[in-house]
């Protein structure tokens, strides 16, 4: 997954522009997951360690592992004191270095858009989860562009500029994770949407808790002019649902996946 360690290079960076978010949408993941407490998990594609510290402050873990591609946001991940037990590597979603049947619970939070290929990344979160165990994803809901960047996507692309996406935007729709699940063998598969309020306190602080020079939409923003900046942020203007007291406020969607590993 060299193209997501590029893309997600900055712990701090991303930590302002998504990881409040995930951390909303991953409290309520673990709420519908509802897996019992004392037990093993994997967090594959930990990134910064933000949805990793939701799983240890409500899922009462016996252990957690964390691997990520980046060894920069893995970096920034252990350096996080709630996360002091974690077990943290740096690696590949599409072959994880664990023995099958290691974990009691694995998930992969916002990930499975970043894997060239999905299935063999759902493949191997199957293989390392113990029979019975619960294997689980949630990814925004690219498809429909239901993500906390919308605006920006949707700015830039009435401006003339190409909407960037990771590798496989497909698989975060409803029908492919179900799909992934059941062909990967897992069963009592469930879905479920996610929904999570954004609010930003003005334009200057949605400016500067998004664009940062993370993810595919922050490699395309660096390579903007001084005069494209200014016409983004002119669009923005005009387009953002601003309240009356001056806030942004609008709605992020993620679709959820779990399914159970055959005994």
């Amino acid at each position: 997954m060299t193209q997501a360690s590029d893309m997600f290079s900055d712990g701090q960076a991303y930590e302002r522009m998504m990881g409040r978010w995930s951390r909303i949408a991953g409290a309520d993941f673990l709420r519908w997951l509802n897996v019992p407490a004392g037990i093993s998990w994997v967090d594959v594609g930990c990134g910064n360690g933000a949805f990793t510290e939701e799983i240890v402050a409500r899922a009462d873990p016996s252990s957690v592992s964390g691997i990520d591609p980046s060894e920069a946001q893995v970096a920034f991940a252990r350096q996080r004191p709630a996360l002091s037990s974690v077990s943290f590597r740096v690696g590949d979603a599409q072959a994880l270095p664990f023995q099958g049947n290691s974990f009691e619970t694995g998930v992969m939070a916002l990930v499975i858009s970043f894997i060239p290929d999905p299935a063999k990344g759902v493949a191997e979160l199957t293989r390392v989860v113990k029979p019975g165990g619960t294997a689980a994803a949630y990814m925004w809901d690219l498809p429909n562009l239901r993500v906390p960047l919308s605006p920006l996507y949707r700015a830039l692309v009435k401006l003339g500029h190409t909407a960037p996406q990771p590798p496989s935007p497909h698989a975060s729709s409803q029908d492919s994770l179900l799909k992934l699940w059941n062909d990967a063998g897992l069963q009592s598969v469930e879905l479920t949407t996610l929904r999570v309020p954004l609010a930003f306190d003005d334009l200057d602080d949605f400016w500067a808790s998004n664009v940062v020079p993370v993810g595919p939409l922050g490699k395309v923003l660096t390579t903007l002019s001084a005069a494209e900046v200014e016409a983004l942020k002119t669009e923005l203007r005009a387009s953002l649902p601003v309240q009356a007291d001056g806030r942004i406020v609008y709605e992020a969607l993620a679709n959820a996946v779990k399914g159970v590993k055959a005994g």
